[in-house]
């Protein structure tokens, strides 16, 4: 059997040198599915075994014949439930899809498959990928796996729990606001939003506005998450933004010296976010690390009042997520299974007006300006991955922050925007753990298009708290 604690990239070794075959770490990974996924919940429309098992054979047999298909040959994958890919349901987690089947893979699915890996299934998430908290009346909600009466977070909640329990090797994700990233904090998980660009999503109704949201990947190390980015990037025909690059650069070595790297550390904006008591010492606790490691960690502040940000974003989001709602409203009677957050959004989005949608554009660019003269004074940006420690599962979502009332269903996340709203790559870094015994996460803020020397600096960072980082989740 194969050992869990095995890194992606090790068990991509393993198989190769035949040290393991493809169909014992199919059965591994079936055997662990089965003994932590019915409480946990991640892993969703799991496929038969024998059809896994007889895809890990005919891996084998290629090997045999001296044939990789490349990084992922033989490793069980599943994707998130936002994504399509062939043959299996698609149901964004909606009752209205949850008979969808796609009959063809995504973009990111099919370079995972084209790498060799195996499709076992797909990763819970919320009810159309909205708000970051994992559950739907499809699957039911994915559980914290430090603590199973607590949220996982979302939307890739599913795939960060299914890493912190040792179910899949790497996984992938996607992030608008924070969904790969929040999870990742509140599982003790690494997650990356890659640069806007760098990973194209295809199929995809707008290919030119809709830039918020991107996939990306998520592992348990970030050598193993560098492997996954670098099957997952790369230019596409049909993403006319995406970037050009050599994703190969991505599956290079890590190691650097982060001596002399300069971060700037936002905290709560100065006061402007509500956190809850101990977020700010567990991140501050973790820039203690690289501090001892040769960096230099200052105070940040934003060029630009954060209120006007929000304003700006809630426009943006609007714009973008109402119309995705909007064809399940063709038949009125859809909105009875329709959760309230994301009718909120749709019908919030009848009201904008182009001009609304210009004047918010004008203020992005302010914010993106600002953010590119704080890079001239730090290297990398640090901010905590969430406002919140993980919920109480029953909860849709927290009402209030330290004593502050949220006025709306997303505003506890305010903390993830500014990453995705000027097009930045970030990470969420396991930062430690709080008296409640949860985890949180380090969210570390890239230049433009800066994805590898993020991914250096999280590796350094991963070096130096290898103890903290490979502490497992309990039952696990």
């Amino acid at each position: 059997m194969v050992n869990p604690d095995t890194s992606a990239i090790d068990l991509s070794r393993a198989i190769h040198l035949k040290q393991v075959s493809c169909q014992e770490a199919m059965l591994s990974t079936l055997d662990r599915i089965a003994q932590l996924n019915p409480q946990s919940n991640a892993i969703v429309s799991l496929q038969e075994p024998e059809l896994l098992l007889a895809q890990a054979r005919e891996r084998d047999a290629q090997l045999a014949r001296g044939e990789s298909m490349g990084w992922m040959h033989g490793m069980p994958q599943a994707i998130k439930d936002l994504a399509h890919a062939q043959g299996l349901r698609t149901t964004l987690g909606s009752p209205l899809m949850k008979d969808f089947v796609a009959s063809e893979d995504g973009l990111m699915a099919s370079r995972m498959k084209a790498s060799g890996a195996i499709v076992i299934g797909k990763t819970n998430s919320p009810e159309f990928g909205l708000g970051s908290h994992t559950f739907n009346e499809v699957f039911g909600p994915t559980r914290n796996a430090w603590d199973p009466g607590k949220s996982a977070g979302g939307s890739s909640g599913g795939a960060a729990v299914a890493l912190a329990q040792r179910l899949l090797p790497v996984a992938d994700g996607s992030d608008f606001m924070g969904s790969l990233r929040n999870p990742a904090g509140w599982n003790h998980v690494f997650g990356m939003r890659p640069s806007q660009g760098r990973v194209p999503m295809s199929p995809a109704q707008d290919v030119y506005m809709a830039q918020l949201a991107t996939e990306g990947p998520m592992g348990r190390h970030v050598r193993d998450v560098a492997m996954l980015l670098s099957v997952q990037a790369g230019a596409h025909p049909a993403s006319p933004l995406s970037l050009t690059d050599d994703p190969a650069q991505f599956a290079g070595a890590l190691d650097s010296d982060p001596q002399g790297q300069r971060i700037g550390w936002l905290g709560d904006l100065q006061g402007y976010l509500p956190m809850e008591r101990g977020i700010l010492a567990i991140c501050q606790s973790a820039l203690n690390s690289l501090s001892g490691m040769g960096c230099t960690v200052d105070e940040a502040r934003l060029g630009m009042p954060p209120e006007q940000i929000w304003q700006a974003w809630l426009v943006w989001r609007q714009a973008l997520v109402g119309p995705r709602i909007a064809p399940f409203l063709v038949n009125p009677a859809n909105r009875a299974q329709i959760k309230p957050e994301a009718l909120w959004e749709h019908d919030q989005s009848l009201n904008l007006t182009g001009s609304q949608l210009m004047a918010a554009s004008a203020s992005r660019t302010r914010f993106y300006l600002s953010m590119l003269a704080l890079f001239e004074q730090f290297d990398v940006l640090a901010i905590p991955v969430s406002q919140v420690w993980p919920f109480d599962i029953g909860l849709r979502w927290p009402q209030s922050v330290a004593g502050r009332d949220m006025d709306t269903y997303h505003r506890w996340m305010e903390v993830v925007i500014y990453a995705t709203f000027a097009g930045l790559p970030s990470i969420s870094v396991p930062a430690g753990f709080g008296e409640n015994g949860l985890p949180m996460g380090l969210a570390l803020i890239g230049k433009p298009q800066g994805d590898l020397a993020l991914l250096k600096l999280a590796h350094a960072y991963e070096m130096a708290n290898q103890d903290m980082i490979n502490r497992r989740a309990p039952g696990v």
